[in-house]
């Protein structure tokens, strides 16, 4: 069922959650500098695997970093192994390690 996970956004700690009713399940993290998002770290509970979920995190968090006109810098590693195989967010893509305008 779709509609039984939530992803919130969570700036006082810069992640994004990702929920099963009151259960954290998954997490992005992110740092901001200027114009642009850095994603830090992506985990999601083992238990969840397999189910699409993490990839439903990953282009949740992107379009809104997108969509909020922020550069991305994918750090980490699942961020980053998702933008080299979906490309909706190539304009908006910086190389992880860049420094800030």
């Amino acid at each position: 069922m779709e509609d039984e996970f939530a992803i919130v956004r969570v700036p006082e700690r810069n992640r994004f959650e990702m929920h099963e009713g009151d259960t954290i399940i998954g997490i992005a993290a992110y740092s901001l500098s200027g114009d642009r998002v850095t994603f830090t770290h992506t985990v999601m509970d083992d238990r969840y695997g397999g189910r699409g979920l993490g990839s439903r995190l990953a282009e949740f968090v992107l379009n809104d970093a997108a969509g909020s006109g922020k550069r991305i810098v994918p750090e980490c590693s699942f961020i980053s192994a998702y933008v080299r195989k979906h490309h909706d967010w190539d304009e908006y893509l910086e190389p992880a390690g860049t420094e800030s305008r």
